[in-house]
């Protein structure tokens, strides 16, 4: 990790907590529409799938539109739970509407990012949403932390694809050698740096998989040792 001079991050599982902001758009749109599932048991579903609609987001094969009806759709499937596709489509645009409402962010975060800019130009890359992830770092008074934000719409295609971190190093005027892109998604935003010729550092608090290959951590405040 030696002659950094840029860093650039994800968001969403990252710094932004995804899955406890979640949880709270959930628990009001239920609350509206008298929904008799527990959010715990919702969420419970809801994260492994909404993950593997990512997944399948970010090598183009399924739609913006896809993923947000399909990862409702399975969930309440799962649970068993009669649902009609125009009250989906509801809680899908409710859900977009509510979720940048929440700031809540992965432990460590402000810490971490006042340690790192005294040190080094801090970046935002993000699959996510541009009008949603703006309003998420505006709530969560993330924005004055970085430099640039760059996000799949943007760019014109989503990580791990090549174009995205080229479009945000020249966006950052950022050279590939002095920077090194730190998430959560092994295909996105490990493999997508490592093969486009960056470092990365593998963000991973569960620990399921380790990486040996990589430089990982569980917790953000590892990066003070580190960087």
């Amino acid at each position: 990790m030696k002659h950094l001079k840029h860093i650039f991050f994800d968001l969403d599982h990252t710094l932004w907590d995804f899955e406890k902001n979640s949880a709270l758009a959930f628990e009001r749109i239920f609350e509206e529409n008298k929904v008799a599932v527990e959010v715990a048991d919702f969420m419970t579903v809801y994260n492994p799938i909404n993950q593997d609609y990512w997944k399948l987001y970010q090598v183009n094969r399924v739609s913006h539109q896809e993923l947000r009806y399909g990862r409702l759709k399975d969930t309440f499937d799962v649970l068993g739970y009669s649902i009609k596709d125009e009250l989906i489509n509801q809680f899908s645009d409710d859900f977009i509407a509510y979720l940048p409402l929440n700031n809540h962010l992965i432990e460590g975060t402000i810490d971490t990012l006042n340690y790192l800019r005294d040190k080094y130009t801090l970046h935002i890359i993000t699959n996510g949403f541009a009008h949603v992830q703006e309003t998420k770092m505006t709530n969560s008074n993330l924005v004055s932390y970085f430099k640039t934000i760059t996000n799949s719409e943007m760019a014109g295609n989503k990580k791990p694809h090549a174009s995205i971190f080229d479009f945000a190093l020249n966006l950052a005027q950022a050279n590939k050698n002095e920077s090194v892109m730190i998430g959560d998604s092994w295909e996105a935003d490990v493999m997508g740096a490592l093969d486009y010729g960056m470092q990365a550092i593998y963000f991973n608090p569960e620990r399921s998989v380790i990486h040996k290959s990589v430089v990982e951590i569980s917790k953000l405040i590892e990066l003070k040792s580190i960087l």
